[in-house]
This record gives C-alpha cells, structure tokens and sequence, in this order.
C-alpha cells in the first residue's frame, strides 16, 4: 500500500496517476481562478 492510499483517501485506485492528475488539475485551477478573481476584484482593468 503506498502512502497516498492512507488517510482521507482510503479508496481503491487513490494513487492512481488519472486521479492524482485530476486532484492536481482542480487544485490548481482553484487557485488560479482565485488570484484571478482577487486581481480583478482589486484592480479595475480596462
């Protein structure tokens, strides 16, 4: 068992590269959106 088959990801298939790369993807494009979204809200651009 690896380790990213522990804790809050007990499933089958939690260390898989398909559902590491989806994690990685919505984790990143939260915080992109967010400093996004916190630039605009801060600058008035155009």
């Amino acid at each position: 068992m690896s380790d990213l088959n522990r804790g809050i990801m007990k499933f089958k298939g939690a260390d898989s590269p398909t559902a590491i790369a989806i994690t990685a993807v919505l984790v990143f494009g939260s915080i992109s959106f967010l400093i996004w979204w916190a630039l605009q809200a801060a600058y008035t651009v155009g």
